[in-house]
């Protein structure tokens, strides 16, 4: 167990101040509707990599604020207050960053996980309560020399996207960069902010006070390439779909794996739904940079009716995934640019209040840049996410080596069993 013994806590704050006329920023649609949760992502650097014995712990801090403060001066919004999920006053109020002392090794606590003890490596808790800064920071300093970074953005300004290019903007920054790719903050232009208090939804919708649980499941090379031929062959159906891609085929895998844990309950159901978190990015026309900064993601919906499958076992899941995700295009965006979408989104929760569907959401963050946050001292030896407050939500993530996926699984504690059996 990971005894971790915070030092310090203090507020870093832009090294510039913001111009008075980027002062007010508004929200776009999609940040309007995004959970008041944190995106949690832990770096971990091991000591036998970084040779740490010639640089002092104070020195590689003051490194990391002092970066991190002009990192800001770029993403000034971070450093603001969110008024009325409306827009973000871009005060230059701060970002809370902690020293921590892990009196223990490295490489025990990624040798073998423990999911629950993750969050100690963040300054917050990632379920958003309290909420008290966008951003949160917390640098953890291993007895063995080791360090890891754990970083926390709130969701309601924010997507992994664009979590993970502000984090590559801090790691060039700090290395001495000179060259930083620029965000932009105008996607409330592209997806203007509405009036929400007229539909039943809210943003907290799905966040759940159960227990939950999250399991890491690793696929590797040889895994991966047994699952794509298994999801390419055809079911007795006929239906078939080519060259499945590797979180097309996890996702039917663990789908397929959701279902049969909620048959064994006996939790009968009209409906099982797959819902992708799809960036619009590449969707739009024209297609937008990594640099659009908030939230430019939907979901897509891929439905299973219950009807008649208990005699054929699951059905081939995959080519129902990939036409979901297919329909989020650019007659898609229009109706989320134009409002009409806020009408399906609330329709959308009606149907899903009711009970009879079963939940599977998936995110996939394997091709997020993670691997290459470079503060200086090279690149990580793990990255990983922590436990969500989402039911059945499952997170993608790249394994190290690159050509395998992590697969984190978020369920109620009574359900992993099931699952992992």
């Amino acid at each position: 167990m990971a005894n971790v013994e915070i030092l310090t806590k203090e507020m870093i704050r832009p090294s510039s101040p913001t111009p008075e006329h980027l002062r007010n920023l508004k929200l776009s649609l999609l940040d309007q509707v995004a959970p008041p949760v944190y995106v949690p992502l832990i770096f971990f650097y091991s000591f036998d990599e970084l040779c740490f014995d010639t640089i002092s712990h104070a020195h590689i801090s003051q490194l990391l604020k002092q970066s991190l403060s002009d990192t800001l001066t770029m993403f000034y919004p971070l450093a603001g207050q969110i008024q009325e999920n409306s827009f973000i006053d871009c005060n230059d109020s701060g970002v809370e960053f902690v020293e921590a002392q892990v009196h223990a090794r490295l490489s025990d606590v990624i040798r073998e996980p423990n999911m629950a003890e993750l969050n100690k490596f963040l300054a917050v808790n990632p379920t958003g309560v309290g909420i008290a800064t966008l951003l949160a920071v917390q640098i953890n300093f291993f007895d063995c020399g080791g360090i890891a970074i754990g970083v926390c953005l709130s969701h309601k300004i924010a997507d992994g996207t664009s979590l993970v290019a502000f984090i590559n903007a801090w790691a060039a920054t700090c290395r001495g960069e000179v060259k930083i790719r620029q965000p932009y903050f105008d996607l409330a232009h592209l997806f203007p902010p509405r009036d929400l208090s007229g539909f039943s939804f809210t943003p907290n919708d799905g966040i759940t006070k159960e227990k939950i649980m999250t399991k890491r499941f690793i696929f590797d090379k040889e895994k991966l390439a047994m699952l794509k031929k298994v999801a390419a062959a055809a079911s007795g159906d006929g239906s078939q779909v080519k060259n499945p891609t590797r979180v097309e085929a996890v996702s039917a895998f663990i789908w397929k794996k959701f279902m049969e844990v909620a048959k064994n309950k006996m939790d009968v159901k009209k409906m099982y739904v797959a819902v992708h978190a799809v960036n619009l990015r590449p969707r739009t026309s024209p297609p937008l940079s990594e640099q659009a900064f908030g939230n430019c993601w939907r979901p897509s919906f891929a439905f299973i009716s219950t009807s008649g499958d208990e005699k054929n076992g699951c059905p081939n899941v995959l080519p129902v995934l990939r036409s979901s995700i297919s329909k989020i295009n650019s007659d898609y965006i229009n109706q989320v640019q134009n409002g009409e979408y806020l009408k399906h989104l609330s329709k959308s929760k009606d149907m899903f209040m009711k009970g009879d569907i079963e939940l599977c959401n998936f995110s996939s963050w394997s091709r997020f840049p993670v691997y290459e946050v470079d503060y200086g001292w090279g690149r990580p030896c793990w990255v990983c996410t922590t436990t969500l407050p989402f039911k059945n939500v499952v997170i993608l993530m790249s394994t190290p080596c690159g050509d395998g996926i992590e697969a984190w699984v978020n369920m109620l504690e009574e359900d992993i069993s099931a699952f992992r059996s």
